[in-house]
């Protein structure tokens, strides 16, 4: 396939239908594969494969339950869903690969990680925590994740997503709008499977042991998960960088422009010298 085109597709792995989407690179940069929040659907990330431009080859997945990915018979706990990624890998014949996570993507993408060290080079975790032990957002922010209704009904998502992702998403009502326009719902089972899968899991005690080179990314208006948990992690993961920037949980998306060329430079560059928690701090307007 020519770099550059995407091709989007299902395979079956251990009895589970993923939707896959693999945007074609130059076959001489490590590929990344990009793992979405809950109940996202790929579609969601074309802002940032586009702005991330040409080259880097990209894997997308509908996970479990989210997009056309059937929702599994029980919970997938995030060793599970990493064991499935790795079998994917094995499935489409990459070795290693670099991985980003955008929220629950992030705690997957941790757990990948941990898990099978050798199946990643480098780690991107975006608006993301620990999980289980970490700072919350508001509660009144957190009761509106407890539904899904967002995910089936687009007006719905664009009168919540100001009060929920905070950020540019609080003065544009058109980038709420066009979000809510890419969603695919999974149905909600799928749903309260992710936020079942996940309960009661914390990175907190293991992070120290990671050794991949991490770039944690956080917006300075997240109301779901508060800037003070990246600086946690980026202490505790002994060869992690800081990137703060002006926005809010959904960032990556609504600021792909700018934030699209800090994650290239991070998994492009050469060699990632070992730093101890390096914050760097800039402006997404």
């Amino acid at each position: 396939m020519p770099s550059g085109e995407t091709s989007i597709r299902t395979v079956e792995v251990g009895g589970q239908r993923l939707r896959i989407a693999i945007r074609a690179g130059d076959n001489e940069r490590w590929p990344l594969l990009l793992l979405n929040g809950i109940g996202a659907n790929l579609e969601l990330l074309q802002p940032f494969v586009d702005a991330l431009g040409g080259g880097i080859e990209t894997i997308r997945v509908d996970l479990p339950g989210t997009g056309e990915s059937p929702a599994p018979t029980i919970p997938y706990r995030p060793s599970g869903l990493a064991k499935l990624l790795a079998r994917l890998l094995d499935r489409l014949a990459y070795p290693e690969v670099d991985v980003l996570g955008i929220s629950l993507g992030g705690i997957i993408a941790q757990q990948l990680a941990r898990q099978y060290p050798k199946r990643c080079r480098r780690l991107v975790l975006v608006s993301t925590g620990t999980g289980a032990i970490m700072v919350p957002g508001w509660p009144s922010v957190l009761a509106l994740m407890l539904s899904p209704r967002r995910y089936r009904d687009p007006a719905h998502m664009a009168e919540i997503a100001p009060q929920l992702y905070g950020g540019r998403l609080r003065e544009n009502p058109e980038l709420a709008a066009t979000h809510g326009n890419a969603i695919r719902s999974g149905g909600s089972l799928g749903y309260y499977w992710q936020l079942l899968g996940v309960t009661g899991f914390t990175s907190i005690h293991w992070l120290h042991r990671l050794r991949q080179p991490t770039l944690i990314l956080s917006g300075t208006d997240d109301p779901i998960v508060p800037l003070i948990n990246a600086r946690i992690m980026a202490r505790l993961i002994p060869n992690a960088r800081l990137h703060v920037f002006d926005d809010g949980h959904m960032g990556l998306l609504t600021s792909a422009g700018t934030l699209a060329p800090v994650v290239r430079r991070f998994l492009t560059a050469e060699e990632v010298p070992e730093v101890r928690a390096t914050i760097e701090t800039a402006s997404s307007t």
